[in-house]
């Protein structure tokens, strides 16, 4: 049996390919005549652009029935995605786990229950679901049923501690490829087992007159032993430039930027040092307020032995297409990467982050979407070592448009003009309401990857990445927009 599936999937893999040479092939002869199948004019928009000429620039349009193309530039030149590599965790995540999975977090327990008092310890185990107290997707008052269920199994007083079990995971909380600029603040908080209140806290500042340190009053929430090594400045600017940095699991955040002067209370947001352990220690506070004596302070383990607990109550998370709608919509980091961690806990061990690139790789070839030359270093676009090309991100986007989870994908998609991080782009245009895509944006560069409905009932896939332009990110989109609307209005209304 193992030779069978040996050769089952060196068949698979040739065939795969196989396509990809051919559509190599049709995409080299459609590159080396552009000149003469495809219009420069729309083209010419991104090319000629003062903000994009010296840009790196890749893009392809396809219609997504026939096939034909569109529109192309270095179609498989890589670029980094940014948050565009999003589509990549949460189509993967569709395909393997379905539309309807939930991420489960098990309450346990070890020892013995006897006349109302729990001899042993009682554990908090995550899987990964990045929902837990978020004010974005699920149920914020899951701890009010924890304790009931504690109630109801006749616990009256624990004798051990409450432990936060993080083991699904392995110790990389934080992305050995993100830089230092990004780790500790709010949108690129650690990636844990057990997350809570969207691993994020706020840290509530007094600023003051110019030229001075502004003052750190408190957090919300409450972090027990988090300090802060405060080096924000107070300016005359009105720009918020305030950046909170730190490791995981370090209860040291460092605070430097600057904040407007004057301003009385300031808030900055950064990440939560160790948000499973505060996790149970807000359950342990809930239990003690129930009437439930703890003998022990609460505490976390990243290693623990799971053979002699006994399951005591079984937690589950919004539906992942709920949270796949937030990911995308709103581009949650948090939600993608805790996403990505998923597939190598689930499918390999040890459950690290290279194996939940491997994994995504192996899957995709084994589909047609030529990933052979990506680089995948995390799940939300994050890392500068992120590389996509537009001939990518099409073949991914046309095979969920014809999946069974098609529906699921294509609603978390932002809309133009419209909803999430698609707000901005071609408001009162005819392209308002026509384009679902996912955007993705770090400095200088901006990309948009998904389809565009047409009067006629057909629809174009694409995607269109440009970094490194010579401007901000929100004038490389108005560019972007412009060559859309420009092929929208010359070819689309054929």
């Amino acid at each position: 049996m193992p030779k069978i599936w040996k050769y089952q999937k060196y068949f698979v893999n040739l065939q795969a390919n196989m396509k990809s040479i051919a559509r190599n092939i049709v995409l080299l002869i459609a590159c080396l005549t552009t000149s003469a199948v495809f219009s420069r004019e729309s083209l010419d928009i991104l090319l000629q652009h003062p903000i994009t000429s010296s840009a790196n620039i890749t893009l392809l349009v396809q219609d997504l029935e026939s096939g034909e193309l569109i529109d192309l530039y270095r179609p498989q030149n890589v670029a980094p995605p940014a948050s565009v590599m999003k589509l990549l965790p949460t189509a993967t995540s569709l395909e393997t786990l379905g539309a309807d999975y939930r991420f489960s977090t098990y309450i346990e327990y070890t020892g013995t229950i006897r006349d109302g008092v729990l001899h042993g310890d009682l554990y908090v185990r995550g899987t990964g679901d990045p929902t837990l107290g978020s004010q974005k997707v699920g149920d914020r008052n899951f701890l009010t049923k924890w304790v009931r269920a504690i109630k109801e199994a006749g616990i009256r007083e624990i004798r051990g501690q409450v432990i936060a079990d993080l083991s699904h995971f392995d110790a990389d909380a934080i992305n050995p490829g993100w830089i230092w600029e990004d780790i500790g603040n709010y949108y690129a908080p650690g990636v844990y087992a057990l997350s809570y209140m969207d691993n994020t806290m706020n840290v509530v500042l007094r600023s003051g007159a110019v030229g001075s340190i502004a003052e750190v009053q408190y957090t919300v929430p409450e972090v027990p032993g988090v300090q802060f090594d405060n080096h924000i400045r107070c300016t005359s600017t009105m720009h918020d430039g305030a950046f909170v940095h730190g490791a995981a699991y370090s209860y040291t955040r460092y605070l430097t930027g600057s904040v407007p002067s004057n301003q009385g209370s300031f808030g900055v947001q950064g990440d939560l040092p160790n948000p499973g352990l505060l996790l149970v220690q807000h359950f342990s506070e809930r239990l003690e307020s129930a009437g439930i004596v703890l003998q022990a302070e609460p505490t976390y383990r990243s290693e623990a032995d799971r053979t002699s607990r006994t399951l005591l109550y079984t937690w589950q998370s919004a539906p992942l297409k709920d949270i796949i709608m937030e990911t995308n919509t709103h581009s949650n980091n948090l939600f993608a990467e805790s996403i990505f961690r998923t597939f190598a806990a689930n499918y390999t061990t040890p459950c690290t982050i290279h194996n939940s690139a491997d994994f995504e790789k192996d899957f995709w070839s084994r589909r047609g979407v030529n990933l052979r030359s990506a680089r995948i270093v995390d799940g939300c676009g994050l890392a500068p070592q992120d590389a996509l090309s537009a001939e990518m991100l099409v073949q991914l986007l046309t095979y969920m448009y014809r999946s069974k989870n098609r529906d699921a994908f294509y609603a978390s998609l932002p809309v133009s003009g419209q909803s999430g991080t698609l707000r901005s782009l071609l408001p009162g245009t005819e392209l308002e309401g026509r384009v679902h895509a996912k955007s993705g944006t770090i400095a200088a560069t901006k990309n948009f990857a998904g389809y565009i409905e047409l009067p006629n009932g057909k629809t174009w896939v694409f995607a269109v990445m440009v970094s490194f332009g010579n401007g901000k990110s929100k004038d490389i989109q108005r560019v972007i927009g412009n060559y859309l609307l420009d092929l929208y209005k010359t070819k689309g209304k054929e």
